[in-house]
């Protein structure tokens, strides 16, 4: 009796490594939902909260002076190594090539480009909005402050919010929401979560961020996940027009492509020269009864009955065809001739 093998966790790996035969007719695409709105609208109000007592010099204010004073890499310095390395997990640079990587094959896998457009959407969508926050409100970092009390707000400086956090937020979320089951979704908000957490809190142990900076590269981040479902459709349509220029270009080159030449034959190896057909015989056609040959006067026919040749004597002329010959003398005759002599 024959039995199926039981695969493994390595095979079910592999297997999934492979790529789809076609792309799936019914992808999970997120929707703005209303419960999706009601949390963008809260994480908004949250984001206008701090940039409000940052800008009133609120007791938010007087909390980042205090973690600062407080020095958490002077603490714990045995962490310090460790952390100088967890912190890039959000720099841009390193964690867009390897998620840009992994969807990448999630793209070739699926056949759509849905998965890099979301990400580049998601990336355009931070480098504007965080951007523009960073430069229009100009904050000092924690290392270059230059009054004790104040918020350091327009002098010329580039941290507010911050751009680590938001971008961890960013970059590691988008596996989430580009997730294609439920439970991965689940697994990979929780991981987004972690890291994101884990990286703002970085920056306020090394000293490079104020903890309301770290609050604000958070809600920054999230804004711009919950917002993504907004442009779907624009997506989906930039989608079509990439893969409509592909198609016309393929047709373009299939069309100019030179037609593929007879292989050589190899060096040495005689070549086979097939045998031509013989040559048809002309057979003249059989002339009608009757019918005159261009350029030749008509025969003349003696009046009277004609036979078939089949049907005349044959005539046989008498005696030899040969001339005679008087000095030939027949075999087995002596000659007559007298002998000269003397």
């Amino acid at each position: 009796m024959r039995t199926e093998r039981n695969l493994t966790r390595l095979d079910r790996v592999f297997a999934r490594l492979d790529r789809e035969p076609e792309r799936p007719a019914h992808l999970d695409v997120p929707r703005m939902s209303r419960h999706r709105v009601v949390l963008f609208s809260a994480t908004l109000a949250f984001y206008l909260a701090i940039v409000v007592a940052v800008l009133t010099t609120s007791w938010l204010v007087r909390f980042d002076w205090q973690v600062m004073f407080f020095r958490p890499y002077q603490q714990w310095p045995e962490i310090h190594a460790f952390l100088d390395y967890w912190v890039v997990l959000g720099q841009r640079g390193p964690t867009a090539v390897m998620v840009a990587a992994w969807l990448g094959w999630r793209s070739w896998r699926q056949h759509t480009l849905r998965p890099l457009l979301m990400f580049g959407a998601s990336l355009l969508l931070l480098n504007v909005t965080v951007g523009a926050a960073k430069l229009g409100m100009g904050r000092l970092g924690p290392h270059y402050a230059t009054a004790i009390g104040s918020n350091e707000m327009w002098l010329g400086g580039d941290i507010f919010p911050s751009g680590h956090t938001a971008n961890a937020v960013v970059t590691w979320g988008i596996l989430a929401y580009l997730a294609s089951t439920p439970r991965t979704r689940r697994y990979l908000s929780a991981l987004s979560a972690v890291v994101s957490l884990s990286v703002g809190l970085t920056t306020v142990y090394l000293g490079t961020h104020w903890l309301s900076d770290v609050f604000l590269g958070w809600a920054a981040g999230l804004l711009i996940l919950l917002a993504l479902p907004w442009f779907e459709p624009l997506i989906t349509r930039v989608e079509g027009v990439v893969l409509g220029l592909r198609e016309s270009w393929r047709a373009r080159r299939a069309r100019l492509a030179p037609l593929p030449e007879p292989a050589a034959a190899p060096v040495g190896v005689p070549a086979i020269v097939p045998p031509r057909p013989a040559a048809e015989e002309t057979v003249p056609a059989r002339e009608t009864v009757g019918a005159v040959r261009a350029g030749r006067p008509p025969a003349y026919l003696a009046p009277g009955p004609h036979t078939a040749r089949s049907e005349r004597t044959p005539v046989t002329p008498a005696g030899s065809r040969r001339p005679p010959h008087s000095d030939r003398v027949p075999r087995g005759t002596t000659s007559a001739r007298p002998m000269a002599g003397g």
